[in-house]
């Protein structure tokens, strides 16, 4: 939905196919030299102080021993021009997979306070009981419009609610609407310290984290990072005793400040992912790190009920184009009377709508029918 977009440097190496080669930097230097001592013969020829016979000619003005000087600071200035580049310590193979960000990446900007509101009223449409988040990234998008940033900033979220309300669904559906890539981060099952900023060179597993990944991959600057049950997330410890936990690997990318000189482990080149906006999940407070709860603004999300699972269900089918007797189909699973004895009877719904419209008779039929035609 979001059309506008601009470009951030991101990070601040210089690639080599901007660097000159060393035959070109010796062919400089001698046309240089040789200028030079032409320019000096000929004045001292003018002035009385050599006579013309002793003019040394052009092609011998250079000799030997002034090549093997030239060949000796060309090198050297090709190493400290290397050195200076931020990609010396790197194979080669790893330079060419940070091509993608050669000449800077784009990022998603809201252009006006009027299309932050288009946004948030479509997202809200879809999943009104999400209205909080909702509201948070409204505010957010409007103040990003206002200030006129390059890119489209919010607080980092956390989202605090009973499981299937339709967190993650509604963080997808904010990507979708934000026109930004998203990466998936299930904080129970996977580590999710490496997950998100990877593991240092040296290690047997070591590999850039999905962020980073993501990153090259969809050579955007700003994409939205969904963490999945961040209260879960345990410390992992290596075979030297070495602790490493999620929030450590958070805590530098939640503030902008720190964010926009962010040190990738693997690559060890300093990026700018100030840009990047971050959505967390969690089924309770409980086991919530504070630096991140400090960091972060946390949301207490209702259960749903039957009347919003419906509206859920009607939305999702008008979504895929459905007709309505297939939106009919998904509803009859929710009927109007139908009341729950707990919370998580309702809950585990909202993922379970998709499944419903997609294995009803009627919806397989309409397919089976789109395919023939």
């Amino acid at each position: 939905m979001t059309q506008s977009q601009s470009k951030i440097p991101f990070h601040d190496l210089t690639f080599y196919d901007d660097l000159p080669k060393l035959r070109d930097v010796e062919a400089r230097l001698k046309t240089f030299l040789k200028a030079t001592r032409e320019r000096a013969q000929r004045i001292a020829i003018e002035a009385g102080r050599m006579a013309d016979e002793d003019r040394v000619y052009s092609y011998d003005i250079v000799n030997d021993a002034d090549m093997r000087r030239i060949k000796i600071r060309s090198v050297r200035y090709l190493e400290r021009l290397h050195s200076s580049t931020g990609m010396y310590h790197l194979a080669e193979e790893n330079r060419v997979r940070l091509t993608p960000i050669k000449g800077g990446l784009p990022v998603a900007r809201i252009a006006t306070e009027l299309e932050a509101d288009e946004i948030a009223a479509a997202l809200h449409a879809e999943m009104p009981w999400m209205a909080p988040a909702t509201e948070a990234v409204w505010h957010g998008l409007r103040a990003s419009a206002r200030e006129g940033l390059p890119g489209l900033r919010f607080s980092p979220l956390v989202l605090v609610g009973s499981p299937g309300i339709g967190k993650s669904f509604w963080a997808r559906r904010l990507a979708h609407y934000l026109s930004v890539p998203t990466t998936m981060i299930d904080a129970t099952g996977e580590p999710a310290t490496f997950a998100i900023v990877g593991s240092q060179r040296g290690w047997s597993s070591a590999t850039p984290g999905k962020l980073m990944q993501t990153v090259l991959k969809e050579r955007h600057g700003g994409p939205l990072v969904i963490v999945d049950e961040v209260e879960k997330s345990g410390d992992i410890h290596s075979s030297r005793g070495t602790r490493h936990s999620l929030t450590d690997a958070l805590l530098p990318l939640l503030e902008r400040m720190t964010a926009a000189t962010w040190e990738c482990p693997f690559f060890q080149i300093k990026c700018d992912m100030s840009w990047v906006n971050w959505v967390m999940t969690a089924n309770s407070r409980r086991g919530l790190p504070e630096p991140v709860q400090s960091r972060c603004l946390v949301l207490d999300l209702a259960d749903l009920t039957t009347d919003q699972l419906r509206h859920f269900a009607q939305t999702e089918g008008a979504r895929r184009c459905l007709p309505d007797p297939a939106i009919a189909t998904s509803l009859t699973a929710y009927p109007r009377s139908t009341t729950c004895a707990t919370a998580s009877c309702l809950n585990s719904s909202v993922n379970r709508i998709p499944l419903l419209i997609s294995v009803s008779p009627w919806f397989q039929n309409y397919q089976a029918n789109r395919l023939q035609i």
